[in-house]
C-alpha cells in the first residue's frame, strides 16, 4: 500500500520541472532547496517509482517520472476546479445555467457568448439548446432552460420579457428562380403559386402562420435546411441577414422585394424570456447581461437590395 503523500509534494514536482531545477523551484515557492530535494526524494520513496534520472545532474524524469507528473497535473488541476467550484458555491454561484435560444439568433454571437461565460465562469456548466418560435418559451415555462431568447412569434404570456434588439429578415431566392428576374415589388397574386418555403416550431404550444404568401409550402424545422433549399432554387422565403450577407454579395442568392410587406416588414424583435418566479444567480445575472451586448453587435441590420 502507497504511503501518503501529499499535493504540496505533487506541486513541487511539477513546478521543479517547470523552472527547470531544485534551485529554480525553490525560488518559486519561496522554499530552500534543501526542502524541495527532500520532498522530491520523500514522493519518490512514498510512490515507490524511481521518478528522477540520477544519471544527469539536471532535474530529469525517467520514463515512468513523465507518467507520473502528468498524472499530478491532473490531480492539482481538478483539486483547483473543486476549490474554485465550492468557492463560487459560497458565494451563491450557480453549478449550472441553461439557455434556449432560437434559431435566428446569430451563431457568431452564441459562440462568442459561450467564450465569454467560460472565461467569467470556468467551474459552472452551460447547457444551450435551440428551438424556433414557441418551442423557447415552452423549454422556460417548464424548465428545462431558465433564460430564452426568443423571436416575437415566440413569446407566450406569463413570461417576463427583455427587449435585446432587433434583427432583419430577408425575404431571398437562388438566381436561377424565376423571382429573381422580378423588378420592383412582386405582387401577391405572382407569390400566390410559387413554393414558399416556411420554419415549423420544434417545440411549444403552435403558432399560426407569419408572413405566409403561398398557397404552396414547404415546411422545414431546421434554419440551415432552409437556406441550403433556397440556395438550391426550390422556393423563396425569408431569411435574417446575418445569415446571408455572404450569399447576396456573392450573388448566390438575390433578394427580393414583397409588395405585401412594404419596406419595414422585415424587423424582428429578440427577447430574452423568463419565470417571474425565477431565482438568478451571479452567472444568470451575468448572461442576461451579456446578452444585450452581443447580440446588439452581431445583429445590426443590413438591407443588400
Amino acid at each position: 500500500m502507497l504511503e501518503t503523500f501529499t499535493l504540496d509534494q505533487l506541486r513541487g514536482l511539477i513546478t521543479v520541472i517547470e523552472e527547470g531545477s531544485f534551485s529554480a523551484a525553490a525560488r518559486k515557492l519561496h522554499r530552500v532547496q534543501s526542502a524541495i530535494s527532500t520532498a522530491m526524494a520523500n514522493l519518490e520513496a512514498q510512490l515507490g517509482v524511481a521518478i528522477w534520472d540520477r544519471s544527469t545532474k539536471v532535474a530529469r524524469l525517467t520514463d515512468q517520472g513523465q507518467t507520473i507528473l502528468a498524472a499530478a497535473r491532473k490531480v492539482c488541476s481538478e483539486v483547483d476546479a473543486l476549490r474554485q467550484l465550492a468557492a463560487g458555491m459560497a458565494l451563491g454561484l450557480e453549478a449550472q445555467v441553461s439557455l434556449c435560444v432560437d434559431i435566428l439568433f446569430p451563431l457568431a454571437a452564441l459562440v462568442d457568448l459561450c467564450t465569454q461565460f467560460r472565461a467569467e465562469f470556468p467551474s459552472v456548466d452551460l447547457r444551450v439548446d435551440t428551438q424556433t418560435m414557441t418551442g423557447v418559451s415552452a423549454r422556460v415555462i417548464d424548465g428545462s432552460a431558465t433564460i430564452g431568447v426568443a423571436s416575437p412569434m415566440g413569446v407566450t404570456a406569463g413570461l417576463e420579457r427583455k427587449v435585446l434588439t432587433t434583427i432583419q429578415m430577408v425575404p431571398v431566392v437562388a438566381p436561377t428562380h424565376p423571382l429573381a428576374a422580378v423588378r420592383g415589388p412582386i405582387s401577391t397574386t405572382r407569390l400566390r403559386d410559387a413554393i414558399q418555403l416556411v420554419l415549423s416550431e420544434l417545440q411549444g404550444e403552435g403558432h399560426a402562420d407569419q408572413a405566409v404568401l403561398s398557397s404552396r409550402t414547404w415546411r422545414v424545422r431546421d434554419l440551415h435546411t432552409k437556406h441550403a433549399l433556397l440556395r438550391a432554387g426550390l422556393g423563396w422565403g425569408n431569411l435574417p441577414t446575418h445569415l446571408v450577407q455572404d450569399d447576396l454579395r456573392a450573388r448566390r442568392l438575390v433578394a427580393i422585394r414583397v409588395e405585401a410587406w412594404g419596406e419595414d416588414e422585415h424587423t424582428l424583435y429578440l427577447s430574452a424570456v423568463y419565470r417571474g418566479d425565477a431565482t438568478f444567480g451571479p452567472a444568470h445575472r451575468w448572461l442576461l447581461g451579456y446578452l444585450e451586448q452581443v447580440c446588439l453587435r452581431d445583429a445590426a441590420p443590413v438591407r443588400p437590395r
